[in-house]
């Protein structure tokens, strides 16, 4: 096919270039808009032959209309162009030099791009639409085969490895907002509608992301260390390295470290070969020769001997610290697409054996403390199984638990004052009424008191009772031989006073519970039985007594705690009891006095606080007289009886600790006390006398310090 060119020659001179093709000529529609690498010839010039298709063209288009671009291009090209009526407007396109038909199309369709319209094929029909109802058009489909051109097309990409969804965020921003990606769940396939060359695109990145998310179960065996105690390890570096990492829901992007006690090995299956180059690295790392240290042959078994703390105590705080610490292993890690499961990440004990071998499990489930540490008391040293980070780890902890513990000295006062005053009053008159040898003969008169206060108790018994306490006058007429008693005037006053003063002193460690107790075992009577025997032992008695014995006398009992600043918490029990003198040959048994303080305080170091006390003043008073006699001023004191009495008390309890945090404070507080007492033994020394030879009593050494 030949294509001819003729030029003709219109008004204004203006040319206009009109093609043929198989004996038909097409006007271009435009004026002046196109010239295809034809030189304008003229009116006289002969006609030249028109390049064949195929050869390369200069585009020359200025706002030329879409439509008859377009069928320029299928004239060109040999395509079927067939434009959609909403396609409407201008184009311009223009090349410098002579490019091939096939170029000058693909710059076509990317004209018609710039202006939201593309180019859909279906069925060798090229069809020219809206971007926005492109992907509605029948175009070509393809699975997994990259496709050529500008145009729009849909593509089904089928993934083998890596989950569709999982694609779908990171490739819908890749894809023009006109165009579609959407996921088929049911054989995990990605559906992408869009141009041809960003399929291509799309397509090498989804080849990249589509490889398998995890390796084969690898086996890297150690030779220096132990498998079980490496594989928690390596599990919480690689955890850490993931960069906090939202973990993935899926079982294959999990890494997955077990340890094989009976090979000494690590059983490794990574989400990418790059997981599984770092567990190499790591486990090449640690598997490293014990260094030669100060433990020699005794290899990771460590003896360490405690100078303040109990070894039984602390060894089981520590076994409680260490399961605690890895109690959350015990479910499998599974964080940042790491995974451990329960069998590795099990905690591991001092011992170099799982925790779940090693340690008995309570019914409850958890883990009990057992482990690789254990107390010898005879020694009062731990023995530590473990490896020499671990152990290393551990003599920290130790060295800040046995250190020197803080003393409290505490200092307890019981002062009290009592004070009783008594005074008694009585004038008693007594006489007979009647003669000598009347049969009957009265009597008339007072009596108060009982006792030797009693005017009728001395008449009548005057050989047996004797006369009250205090100032007695009295007056004894004789009848008919005999003598009576007719008056008697009792005058008393008593006035005692106690002053008890107790200072009991403890000295005890931090937060541990000291105890004092002066005072006396006393027996008291809880029941008594009395059995009459029969038969042949009839009137034999066999009695018998239930004693219980209770300590009466003073006690201490205070349990210190020492915060940070210096304040003392204190919880303090004090009991102060004694015997009531007159219960002690009492038929219902003993009566005690008791005073006791229980209570919580707290002190500042060195201060003196109160913790209770008792104030009491009793007052009581008796009057016995004569009703009317009794009552008159000054002249009824001959007629009446009188006593009162007063009672007063006062009992406080102080208190004051002091802290001693070191060994030259206790010294200094001992050798105090004990300068104390030497000084006081010292001054009660016996008078020199030669009558009684023993002239010294005991001294107390004196101190070497």
């Amino acid at each position: 096919m030949k294509l001819r060119c003729i030029k003709h020659l219109v008004s204004k001179n203006r040319p206009i270039a009109i093609f043929s093709i198989a004996g038909y000529a097409l006007l271009s529609g435009a004026i002046g808009l196109f010239s295809l690498n034809i030189q304008a010839q003229t009116a006289v010039e002969a006609p030249t032959p028109a390049p064949r298709r195929g050869e390369p063209v200069t585009l020359n288009f200025v706002n030329a209309d879409i439509d008859a671009v377009a069928r320029t291009m299928a004239v060109i090209t040999g395509r079927n162009v067939v434009v959609d009526p909403r396609v409407k407007g201008t184009i311009t396109l223009t090349t410098e030099r002579p490019v091939p038909p096939a170029v000058a199309y693909n710059q076509f369709l990317a004209a018609l791009r710039l202006q939201g319209f593309t180019s859909v094929n279906a069925a060798g029909l090229d069809k020219i639409v809206p971007e926005a109802d492109a992907k509605l058009q029948s175009s070509a489909v393809s699975t997994n085969v990259p496709v050529s051109g500008g145009q729009i097309a849909t593509t089904i990409f089928k993934l083998n490895y890596e989950n569709a969804n999982n694609l779908l965020p990171i490739l819908r921003p890749l894809i023009s907002p006109n165009n579609t990606i959407n996921v088929n769940p049911g054989n995990n396939s990605l559906v992408i509608t869009d141009y041809a060359d960003n399929l291509n695109r799309l397509g090498r990145i989804i080849a990249a992301l589509d490889v398998a998310n995890a390796t084969d179960v690898e086996l890297i065996a150690l030779r220096h260390v132990a498998a079980i105690d490496v594989a928690p390890l390596i599990a919480r570096l690689l955890e850490s390295s993931a960069g906090g990492a939202q973990p993935s829901t899926e079982a294959s992007y999990k890494t997955t470290v077990l340890a094989e006690p009976r090979s000494n090995s690590l059983i490794v299956r990574a989400a990418n070969p790059a997981r599984l180059a770092l567990v190499r690295s790591l486990a090449e790392k640690l598997d490293q020769p014990a260094m030669n240290g100060p433990n020699g042959a005794a290899g990771n078994i460590y003896v360490v001997y405690l100078k303040n703390a109990d070894a039984a105590k602390l060894a089981v705080v520590l076994r409680a610290a260490m399961t605690s610490g890895t109690a959350a292993a015990g479910a499998g890690v599974s964080t940042a697409g790491v995974s451990v499961p329960a069998a590795a990440a099990m905690p591991v004990n001092l011992s170099g054996a799982s925790a779940a071998a090693t340690s008995p499990v309570t019914p409850s489930g958890a883990p009990s403390t057992g482990g690789g540490i254990q107390a010898d008391p005879a020694t009062n040293s731990l023995i530590i199984t473990a490896s020499e980070p671990q152990y290393r780890q551990l003599r920290a902890v130790i060295d800040k638990l046995d250190a020197r513990r803080a003393q409290v000295y505490v200092e307890s006062l019981i002062a009290e004052v009592n004070v009783d005053k008594a005074a008694e009053f009585g004038i008693q008159w007594q006489g007979p009424l009647g003669g000598k040898g009347d049969s009957l003969i009265g009597l008339l008169g007072t009596n108060f008191g009982t006792g030797g206060k009693n005017i009728i108790t001395q008449a009548t018994q005057a050989g047996s009772v004797a006369p009250g306490t205090g100032f007695n006058a009295g007056v004894a007429a004789r009848s008919n031989g005999v003598y009576f008693l007719g008056f008697l005037a009792n005058f008393l006053q008593t006035s005692g006073a106690g002053n008890i003063l107790s200072t009991p002193n403890l000295l005890t460690l931090d937060n541990e519970e000291a105890k004092i107790v002066i005072g006396q075992n006393v027996p008291f009577v809880t029941g008594q039985y009395t059995n009459a025997g029969g038969g042949t032992n009839a009137g034999s008695v066999n009695p018998f007594q239930t004693v219980e014995r209770k300590d009466v006398g003073l006690t201490l009992r205070v349990k210190p705690q020492i915060s940070e600043n210096g304040t003392v918490k204190m919880a303090i029990f004090q009991e102060v009891s004694s015997v009531q003198p007159g219960s002690v040959n009492s038929a219902t048994g003993l009566i005690t006095n008791k005073r006791s303080i229980e209570s919580n305080v707290l002190v500042e170091d060195g201060s003196i606080i109160v913790l209770g006390g008792l104030l009491q003043d009793e007052y009581s008073g008796n009057q016995e007289k004569v009703p009317g006699l009794g009552d008159v001023p000054v002249f009824g004191n001959l007629f009446k009886s009188e006593s009162r009495s007063r009672k007063k008390t006062n009992l406080m309890v102080f208190l004051r600790p002091v802290v001693v945090r070191d060994a030259a404070s206790t010294d200094a507080l001992s050798l105090d006390r004990y300068d104390l007492m030497r000084t006081t033994q010292q001054r009660a020394q016996p008078l020199p006398s030669t009558l009684v030879p023993i002239n010294d009593s005991p001294v107390l050494p004196p101190s070497e310090r």
